[in-house]
């Protein structure tokens, strides 16, 4: 189903829809693992693809990259209401993990992404047969 939501076409045939698929599916099934609700589910699921959009479509740096996470983070736990962000249904203990998650996930391996989206490759024609 998150196949189809993502519109991959080329799955069999294209390394980076399939790695993008692993990637998005492991961030789901994490945030289950958590007992995320629904609108935390979505709302991680929104930074998860916002944080590989400022990658893939911006070129951001890892470094800028982790100021965006922080942006989008900031005011969490807060009570002020001009303070919090739009991730304020998160606890300070999830957001703690979110990070902790994103850390093991996407910034420890930021180089490996950024070659997947900004470097060539010649495409194998692979047979179904």
């Amino acid at each position: 189903e998150l196949e189809e939501f993502l519109n991959f076409k080329q799955l069999k045939t294209s390394l980076k829809e399939a790695i993008l698929l692993d990637y998005y599916t492991a961030g789901f099934w994490w945030a289950k693992e958590m007992n995320f609700s629904l609108i935390q589910l979505s709302g991680f699921m929104d930074l998860l693809n916002f944080l590989l959009e400022n990658l893939s479509d911006k070129h951001t740096t890892l470094g800028d990259n982790l100021k965006e996470l922080g942006r989008a983070m900031a005011g969490i736990g807060e009570t002020d209401s001009e303070r919090s962000g739009d991730l304020n249904f998160f606890s300070i203990e999830q957001a703690k993990a979110i990070i902790d998650y994103l850390n093991m996930s996407l910034f420890k391996h930021y180089k490996l992404y950024e070659y997947l989206f900004h470097t060539s490759r010649e495409e194998l024609l692979i047979s179904n047969e």
